[in-house]
Parts: structure tokens; sequence; C-alpha cells
């Protein structure tokens, strides 16, 4: 399957991420400049190019950060948005570009996402910046804190539960299932130079790691850290004129998703991060005109082992129920049925809030372009990219490779 250029199309036309690490030497902006600067590059365009700008960064979202990337890109009067948007604050900065493009009111666009959080403690309960940005009003939505039927306001609890309640309701899923998950990611990792953490860990070795939230063990949660991520969007009828070279290397967005949280009875005392994510799977499908079945590729929100196993089911990826058979399989291993996480995913790539849902596509986006090095997917032609963020916000991309 190949997309043909159509002018109201959208397409990815240059992408590039930094490695996700801790850079106490480097500040917000300059990582956020590199990463926009080389994926202009990369489409082989400059900022004076550009008609819109948005720039996700949750943790310094009222400090203005895509003006002051464009202090050190080059200042050209566009129109500039700030987002944030929980863990989707990237895909919205994707997606905001996007609606422009389809408005009529740009050709051209930049999407970065960007985020330095260093050892800020979302691992083992919010700080105290943390639940300011979180829970302004100290409260969860309209009425409750985050507090699940067990009680907790960490983000490996709440993820531990949804996992837990998946498998008290579906059968072949336990603590095993769910380490493997962990596993596969840190093996792929070992093939992405761009990943935060490299290292393959041995079943025995996630299993016995220290305890954060039943089932969610320490090698079982994403790390925190720095990172940016960048996409330059462009439409069909422009890119329709560009040199053939670089019409072969473009990327269809095929369907761009936003969805929140519809009511439902389990979100009056636990998130819901499932809801919002199968309704956000089924609008990109019906959008792209793809199933699930037709996917080569998916990078998935694995903040945590329980999150990623759950998303299979959430995604289409699997039989319903079926999400423990899918990873005792091999189903998304790099060799299996549906490729997942081959980036490392979270768990081993990294999460720097802002940058993760423009670095998702970025992965797609490379495998597509068959430029992903040694953890390419051979012959992959569709992909998916999602993420997920306890606001509550999902996004969904689904991606399609360039006819010859």
């Amino acid at each position: 399957m190949a997309a043909q250029i159509s002018p109201d199309s959208v397409w990815v036309l240059g992408a590039h991420m930094t490695r996700f690490a801790r850079y106490p030497d480097r500040d917000l902006i300059d990582l956020a400049s590199e990463s926009a600067m080389a994926a202009l590059a990369d489409g082989e365009v400059t900022v004076g190019d550009i008609d819109v700008l948005a720039c996700g960064s949750l943790f310094q979202a009222s400090g203005a950060v895509g003006q002051r990337i464009q202090k050190q890109i080059g200042q050209t009067g566009v129109p500039v948005y700030n987002v944030a948007n929980a863990c989707a604050t990237g895909a919205t900065a994707i997606r905001t570009v996007m609606m422009a493009i389809k408005a009529g009111e740009a050709r051209i666009g930049l999407a970065v996402g960007a985020e330095q959080m260093g050892k800020m403690g979302l691992l083992g309960g919010a700080t105290k910046k943390e639940k300011k940005v979180f829970e302004p009003s100290g409260r969860y939505g309209a009425v409750t804190g985050v507090d699940g039927h067990l009680g907790t306001e960490t983000m490996p609890g709440v993820f531990a539960q949804a996992g837990t309640a998946y498998a008290h309701d579906h059968g072949g899923v336990g603590f095993e299932q769910f380490a493997r998950v962990a596993y596969k990611n840190h093996l792929h990792s070992t093939l992405n130079p761009l990943a935060q953490y490299q290292k393959e860990f041995s079943m025995a070795e996630i299993m016995e790691s220290p305890m954060m939230s039943y089932p969610n063990t320490l090698l079982m949660c994403c790390p925190t850290g720095d990172g940016a991520a960048a996409v330059v969007l462009v439409s069909g009828e422009r890119l329709a004129s560009m040199p053939a070279h670089v019409r072969k290397r473009a990327v269809k967005v095929s369907a761009s998703v936003l969805t929140s949280d519809p009511f439902t009875e389990d979100c009056q005392v636990q998130p819901d991060v499932n809801t919002l994510t199968r309704n956000a799977a089924d609008q990109a499908y019906e959008a792209a005109g793809v199933g699930p079945e037709d996917l080569d590729l998916v990078e998935l929100h694995d903040c945590f082992a329980t999150a990623e196993l759950i998303h299979y089911d959430n995604l289409r990826l699997c039989e319903p129920g079926g999400a423990g058979d899918f990873i005792d399989s091999g189903g998304p291993f790099r060799d299996g049925a549906t490729p997942v996480n081959v980036s490392g995913g979270l768990i081993s790539k990294g999460h720097p809030i802002g940058a993760t849902g423009v670095a998702n596509v970025y992965e797609v986006t490379a495998h597509l372009r068959g430029e992903a090095g040694d953890r390419q997917i051979e012959g992959a032609t569709v992909g998916l990219a999602h993420v997920i963020g306890l606001a509550s916000a999902c996004g969904v991309h689904i991606l399609e490779k360039a006819a010859a």
C-alpha cells in the first residue's frame, strides 16, 4: 500500500529527534531549536518557508516556548501556537499544524515537541511542581483526586490498576506477560542510538527489580529525561510542486485524531485509559481507510508495561481480550505480526513528555522511508503513532509511505 499525492492531503516533509537523555548543560530552547533546524533541513526547506509554528511543552507551557525557539531559528512573523495537553502535548502540536494546513491557512508548517525534565518525580509520586501542573486546584477533574479503587496518586499506580483490571477480566494475563512487554522494549532499544537507555534485560532482572506498583517494577516504568523532536508538514498541493526526490521521501498523514474521555462509570474513581484510545483508534482507521491488519508497525504509549499490554486491545492489534496471547505469541516483537515500539518505546527510549508525541511520529516516518537503520522494519508502508495523557487526551496518527 502506498499513498498518492492529492491537493487536500497533508504530508510529513521533514523529521528529526534528538537523542533522549539528560542534558544538564543545555536548555530546553537549545534542544528544541536543534530539532527544528534539523527537521527543516531534512525537508529541504528553511524557516522562511514556514507558515505556522506549533510548539508542545508541558512543563513550560506558559513560557512562550514557540516564540523563544523563533528567536534562535528565525523570526518571520508567522502565527505561533504553544500547546500543553498532558502526554499528548506533542501529538497536539502536530494536529494544530495539520488543521491550519487543512483550513487553507498554511501550506507548510513546523511542529516541535520539547521537554527538559531531568530527574523529576513522576515515577515515585508527583513533586510539588508537578502537582501544580497537573492539579492546579488540588483536584482531578471536577470532583475527586487521582484516586482509584485501591487508592493512588502516582502514575505507576493508575496504570497498574488499569493493567490488573484487564488481567481480572481476561485470561492469559499475569505478571509474566506484563514483564515480557518490558523485556521486548529493552531488547528493541539496543538497536536505537537515540534511545535514552540501550540495554537488554532478562525476564528475571525485570521481574526482580524494585516494585513500584504491582505489577509494574522499576524496569517496567519509563524514565524521565530531556529531549526534542520536530516534524515539517506540507500540503499535498505544495508537495506536488517539489522535486521528485523530496516527494519520494514524504510520508502521508492519513489520519490525525485527538480524543478526550467520554463519561463512563469507571472514570468516576479511576482515569479511564481505555475508552478514549479505542475511540481514537476507530476514528483513525475510518479516516485513513485502513484497518489494524494493515499496520506494519506501531509506536504506542508504553509509559508502563501494563499500559502497552492493554493498548494492544484498545488499538485492535489483537482479538478482544487477547492481549496476553498476543505478547506470548511474539506478535509485537520486531519479527512478529505487528511490531510494536521497535524504538524501545517510552520504557527505554525515554519520555520527555512534550517531545513524545512528535518522536513517535518521527519513528514511524523513519521506517516508512526505509531510514531506520538496524531497527528497520523492512517493507513498511503503513504505521500508527499513539499517545495518551491523563488530562485526559489521546492522539492517534496513521502514516503511509508515498507511492513511487
